[in-house]
């Protein structure tokens, strides 16, 4: 992603990373991001810890804990790396790189279901990607588990996560349960320096400025209204976030009927993004594309802006001495978190025998031969389209 010849009106981020690099990469993990938060986790620790160097671990790591709060923690994710790499520019342009392939399938899927009122045949090849996503979530926490779980407790704290997280605890208090337990971690030296250097990148404020026609569109301005008052209370994940979608825009509204809703959420679990998308699906129901994208936007606003503010209080505060104490907590729960990831997912996807020799070469190529994901996942859906993996 550098190289020693650059267009000189080429914008760079603070760690020289272009923001048209940036947003290559992250549609890049965006379109191949099936199986839901965890499973896009790995892909990012893999491109931008691992081959990259992008980010430390650590840092990575935190970045994950810190967005479980509100929204969907993968896109979160995304928007802290753009922060750290290339500040607001970078977080704005990381978040919508990453959705954009997801958005822009969901348009495409709900155009035809709108118009011929059946889902589109792809469901045999996204099966087969099942047991590679599984085997995907396994190695991130192989390489993760190696790399920052190098004492006996902290093993521990990943092992209590992952026993939390099995019993459906919420993640935000597992991570700060972590966090609190840091405290009484053994003290380590941080790693070699990986802040950026020189000052830190000043928000643009064209960035800033908000649309100022779409207060004049009634329709698109009561989809902006609903769907932002629901990203207010985005809690939990996707499937949390699926019965207050239902409530709201089903019994309420009456935007969708209840058919109409379980098409959504099966179009939207057909995309590699994170089944809020079904916000998408409503906008296009109501009001086309403007209104797919302005529904969109307006669910993610409260956790992307959320996710800047906690990047820019992170950026000001982690070398204090209790920062890092309690962040040294929550890498070990991240790890844990992972892992349970692959065991909820592994449960309803493993159920024969094709399922477990695919995960087993998958988990071999990407975690041992170091494979990249993108040729394993396109042979596990070309599987899945022959019907060899069902």
């Amino acid at each position: 992603m550098s190289g020693e010849a650059r267009d000189p009106g080429e914008k760079l981020g603070r760690r020289g990373v272009a923001l048209f690099d940036l947003a290559l990469l992250f549609a890049r993990i965006g379109a191949m991001g099936f199986g839901g938060g965890m499973a896009v986790v790995a892909l990012m620790e893999q491109e931008l810890v691992r081959r990259r160097r992008l980010l430390s671990l650590d840092e990575f790591l935190h970045g994950v804990g810190l967005g479980q709060m509100l929204g969907s923690f993968a896109v979160n994710a995304a928007a802290f790396v753009g922060y750290r790499l290339a500040g607001l520019a970078g977080a704005l342009v990381a978040a919508v790189s990453f959705l954009a392939p997801s958005i822009s399938l969901v348009i495409v899927l709900s155009a035809l279901y709108f118009r011929y009122h059946a889902l589109p045949a792809m469901q045999s090849a996204v099966a087969g990607l099942g047991p590679v996503v599984v085997a995907l979530i396994l190695a991130a926490a192989w390489s993760i588990g190696r790399r920052s779980l190098e004492t006996w407790a902290k093993r521990a704290l990943a092992a209590g996560a992952l026993i939390l997280a099995l019993l459906r605890v919420n993640p935000a208090w597992i991570l700060l349960a972590s966090g609190a337990a840091g405290f009484f971690l053994p003290p380590r030296g941080r790693e070699g320096s990986d802040r950026p250097d020189g000052a830190a990148a000043r928000p643009s404020e064209a960035l800033l400025a908000a649309p100022v026609g779409l207060a004049a569109v009634k329709g698109l301005a009561a989809l902006a209204a609903v769907f932002f008052q629901i990203g207010l209370i985005f809690f939990g994940g996707g499937f949390v976030l699926l019965p207050v979608l239902h409530d709201r825009l089903v019994t309420r509204l009456g935007w969708l009927s209840p058919r109409e809703f379980i098409d959504g959420v099966a179009i939207s679990q057909l995309t590699p993004g994170p089944i809020s998308v079904l916000a998408t699906f409503a906008g296009y129901h109501r009001q086309g594309v403007a209104g797919a994208l302005v529904a969109t936007a307006a669910l993610f606003l409260p956790a992307l802006l959320w996710m800047l503010f906690l990047s820019r209080q992170y950026e000001l505060h982690r070398d204090q001495p209790l920062a890092q104490r309690f962040l040294a907590g929550v890498n070990p729960a991240v790890a844990g978190l992972v892992l349970s990831a692959a065991f909820v997912l592994g449960k309803d996807t493993m159920t024969s025998w094709p399922h477990w020799a695919a995960a087993s070469v998958a988990f071999v190529l990407l975690a041992l031969a170091r494979i990249h994901p993108a040729p394993v996942m396109a042979a596990a859906a070309l599987a899945g389209w022959l019907g060899w993996i069902r």
